[in-house]
């Protein structure tokens, strides 16, 4: 039960003291607006999105910060 209780208080505090909501909201930026936010919305297939990319050739490559967000979370650990 304290490993559980110890998890939640960790959880709470990744969540409110830390930039995570600013990096998730940044990495999923692209679902905010465009065909990404019409593909949420149910407006477009994955066909759609298929053909969009065929047509508009490789997106930007951007990092997940993969690293960064397991040494936030080992912060509050």
């Amino acid at each position: 039960m304290d490993n559980f209780a110890r998890a939640l208080v960790i959880a709470d505090m990744v969540l409110t003291k830390s930039d995570y909501w600013k990096v998730r909201a940044d990495r999923y930026a692209s679902f905010d607006g465009g065909k990404g936010a019409a593909f949420v919305k149910g407006q477009v297939s994955l066909e759609d999105l298929r053909e969009y990319a065929v047509a508009n050739g490789e997106p930007k490559v951007i990092s997940g910060r993969q690293e960064y967000l397991e040494n936030l979370i080992n912060r509050f650990i």
